[in-house]
């Protein structure tokens, strides 16, 4: 990029009035989005290319970064990426989902400016818009502590990214008209580990190289459509040691379950006779297993990898019980100099408890997911941007679910679905599963503490059993089926921001919602203003722009 447009990015954001505070450096990519055929199980369909990589390639920052990506829409289609458990904090302007933003339309290019704010970790992006997911868009964004703030670990000899997820050979155009005509995605056709999978004939390139004798960290991330998947290295451990930005306690796994949209980093010793090996993922809860494995090789080893895999666990129990032995480490220091324990969540007094529980329903013949009995549609005019401009009546209404969902949902609503949320409140979240499959939730611009899983029905009763000391600070959760889970959020983090299923067919058929939080004082304490460039549409598009916030 040259020095003139480098400096033009900075003068824009400076007049924008967002973030760029004195000594955080700024990154910068120019990102060109195509089309372009992949093949991840071997069959060749039409995907969706970053720059022609797919995956797309990985963002590497720093805590306090100020991210600037600038995206060229070179599909037929408008799109939206969406920075998955970045917090952008103060700035859900810039949060890529279709509630505070409007599509990049075709032909034109948009520019992200996002900080990753006091964070660290394993993260990644992806596609919003239709069903983009099941054709690519997604890659790594990987978030390292400052040089300044020690890790609990010593520095790897070199890191990479794991993208694994579910694949469908149907391509993502036959797998939108499917959910359109109402009917359910079924079973996917596979299991890739980075858009790839080894045939396994000695004729495979390796994913990664590792030296003998040195440690490695894996980021592992679930950008699938609806599986989880069990990843386990042939004849080697893996140390569990951060979770979506939290330091974990440290212990050693012969395989971890990813769930859909979760991200964790693990630290691999090879320490094994110089050669080949399986990195295999398989599928989880479903009726026919999936299988994929990748070449991970030694420098200058010699040999093929044993042709016996590691068997993958059997039932969700297991996953349960591997859940337990999360732990955050209480002892380490976070984005920030302060030890992560400080903030002692579990001697905060709940103001509001929600109870979100998910239901698959028929709509005039045709499959909806929904919440607390509501199915989220889309609306053309984005609802932060309705909020911003005074017109929010005229898109949405506000708190049009109830705190509990009913006892029988006898007719489905279809609307958008806002949450209005006292501004610093601390709020006890339960995601409630009544069905047989497990499901997957993220909530946007937050990291919040999960404080329990557990079988049956919740209940105030059920609060003895959680984890008030050292649950996990991160932003996806899994609910086992006939299940529950619990977090506790504060929304301190202004904004609109997105609760949705993972499980993506879910939500492209209804099941998200946004919570409000707004600022009572209006001020850039706690919220930014709407930048300069900002894309608008619906019934904003020609109105004038509202005052700014004050200092």
């Amino acid at each position: 990029m040259g020095r003139l447009m480098f400096i033009s990015i900075l003068c824009l954001w400076a007049a924008s009035m967002l973030v760029v505070e004195a000594g955080d450096p700024v990154i910068t990519f120019e990102w060109k989005v195509t089309y372009g055929n992949v093949a991840p199980l071997g069959v060749p369909v039409k995907g969706i290319l970053i720059n022609g990589e797919f995956p797309g390639p990985n963002i590497n920052s720093t805590t306090n970064n100020n991210v600037v990506i600038n995206v060229f829409n070179n599909l037929d289609e408008p799109l939206l990426f969406t920075w998955h458990g970045i917090q952008n904090r103060k700035n859900s302007w810039q949060d890529g989902t279709l509630g505070t933003m409007c599509p990049i339309l075709p032909g034109t290019n948009f520019t992200y400016q996002f900080q990753v704010k006091d964070q660290i970790g394993s993260y990644m992006y992806y596609p919003v818009t239709d069903m983009h997911r099941a054709a690519g868009g997604f890659g790594g964004l990987r978030i390292h502590s400052r040089p300044l703030i020690p890790v609990p670990y010593d520095q790897p000899a070199d890191e990479f990214t794991v993208m694994v997820g579910d694949w469908f050979n149907k391509g993502y155009t036959a797998l939108k008209k499917i959910l359109d005509s109402g009917r359910n995605l079924g079973r996917a056709d596979g299991i890739h580990i980075n858009g790839k999978t080894a045939k396994g004939d000695g004729t495979d390139e390796p994913l990664f190289t590792m030296e003998a004798g040195k440690t490695y960290r894996y980021r592992f991330c679930n950008a699938g459509l609806k599986t989880a998947v069990n990843v386990r290295f042939q004849d080697h451990t893996m140390k569990l040691v951060e979770m979506e930005g939290s330091h974990m306690v440290q212990n050693s796994y012969e395989s971890l379950d990813v769930h859909v949209g979760m991200c964790f980093a693990v630290l691999v010793t090879a320490d094994q006779e110089p050669r080949d090996y399986f990195l295999v993922a398989s599928s989880r809860f479903t009726k026919r297993e999936l299988t994929s494995t990748g070449i991970v090789r030694y420098l200058n080893g010699k040999g093929a990898p044993k042709p016996d895999l590691p068997k993958p666990p059997v039932g969700w129990a297991w996953s349960l019980n591997q859940f337990r032995t999360f732990r955050w480490n209480l002892t380490a220091s976070a984005a920030r100099p302060n030890p992560q324990g400080s903030y002692k969540y579990g001697g905060i007094n709940i103001t509001r408890t929600i109870r979100l529980a998910n239901t698959a329903e028929k709509v005039d013949g045709k499959l909806r997911y929904a919440i607390n009995g509501v199915s989220f549609v889309e609306p053309t005019t984005p609802l932060k941007l309705a909020e911003y401009y005074g017109v929010a009546e005229k898109v949405f209404k506000y708190n049009n679910i109830p705190d509990e969902p009913p006892a029988q949902v006898s007719n489905v609503v279809m609307e958008p679905i806002v949450v209005n949320i006292t501004y610093k409140d601390f709020i006890e979240v339960i995601f409630e599963n009544h069905e047989t499959a497990i499901q997957s939730w993220n909530i946007d611009g937050y990291a919040f503490f999960a404080v329990a899983i557990e079988t049956g029905t919740w209940s105030p009763e059920k609060r003895m059993n959680y984890n008030l000391l050292d649950a996990v600070s991160r932003h996806t959760i899994q609910v086992f089926p006939k299940s529950w889970a619990a977090v506790f959020i504060t929304f301190d983090n202004a904004g609109m921001w997105n609760i949705r299923s993972e499980v993506w067919d879910r939500h492209y058929l209804g099941q998200q919602l946004y919570f409000s939080s707004l600022s009572p004082n209006r001020s850039l304490r706690d919220e930014y203003n709407m930048r300069d460039g900002t894309l608008v549409c619906g019934i904003v598009e020609s109105m004038p722009k509202p005052p700014p916030f004050s200092s």
